[in-house]
């Protein structure tokens, strides 16, 4: 929930300026009410995504948008999970899955997010906590789980919520630890073939001063950008940081 007008268009102008380079693909999510302005922005180089979207097409869900309206502002990518969704307003792994679901179906692309809290990764339940928001996921596709093409439009992020907004950074070790552990699950439960093409971004107080650090990992395919991304010369150090 940041920004206005004057400093999207300050930010716009960074990224078209440099962000734009073969090897990375960038998708930015400005808050609903810019999704058109963004769009009018960016080079058609650049994704744009909403931040959020309901599990319906339409109806008296007052506060919320919908896959049609993202669709009607020009938009191809929705994030569903986003740890503020899950912690702050409560939304169950249930409903991600299902919003996720639907995003999909309605021809968007998706970035669902998992991560665990401070607490259950002090309790050792990291891995678990991963687990069962990232199966609540796949199960929710049904008989296209195992479906190559659906996977194209999908780019998980793991954020770990106690490394968000807090300055504290999962070191690249303890990131590439879930960002395996996912893999691995994926593999399990759709194919090989499918775990390895799919994307697993990291995001977690990403900064371009750690970004290439990260970027060294395996299974590290890219950030979600938090912060970082409110500073134009910092976000395109960030988008070159696997070149």
């Amino acid at each position: 929930m940041n920004g206005n007008k004057e400093s999207i268009t300050a930010l716009c102008g960074d990224l078209n300026g440099g962000a734009i380079i073969p090897q990375t693909e960038v998708v930015v999510a400005p808050p609903a009410p810019y999704l058109e302005f963004v769009r009018g922005k960016l080079d058609p180089a650049i994704g744009v995504s909403a931040q959020n979207c309901y599990k319906v097409e339409k109806g008296a869900f007052t506060g919320d948008i919908s896959t049609e309206m993202i669709k009607d502002c020009g938009c191809g990518w929705v994030i569903i999970g986003h740890s503020e969704r899950r912690h702050v307003f409560g939304e169950s792994d249930e409903l991600v899955g299902e919003k996720v679901k639907f995003a999909l179906d309605k021809g968007l692309k998706v970035i669902p997010c998992i991560g665990e809290k401070i607490e259950e990764r002090k309790a050792g339940k990291t891995e678990e906590v991963n687990k069962r928001q990232f199966k609540a996921i796949v199960d929710h596709l049904g008989d296209k789980k195992c479906d190559e093409a659906t996977w194209d439009n999908i780019v998980i992020a793991y954020e770990p919520v106690w490394a968000i907004g807090t300055g504290v950074t999962a070191t690249p070790e303890q990131a590439q630890e879930v960002h395996e552990v996912v893999r691995k699950l994926l593999a399990e439960m759709t194919s090989p073939a499918i775990a390895a093409k799919t994307r697993i971004l990291y995001g977690g107080s990403v900064t371009a001063g750690n970004c290439r650090e990260l970027a060294k990992k395996p299974d590290i395919d890219g950030f979600l950008v938090g912060g970082a991304s409110l500073k134009g010369g910092d976000f395109c150090q960030i988008v070159k940081a696997k070149v």
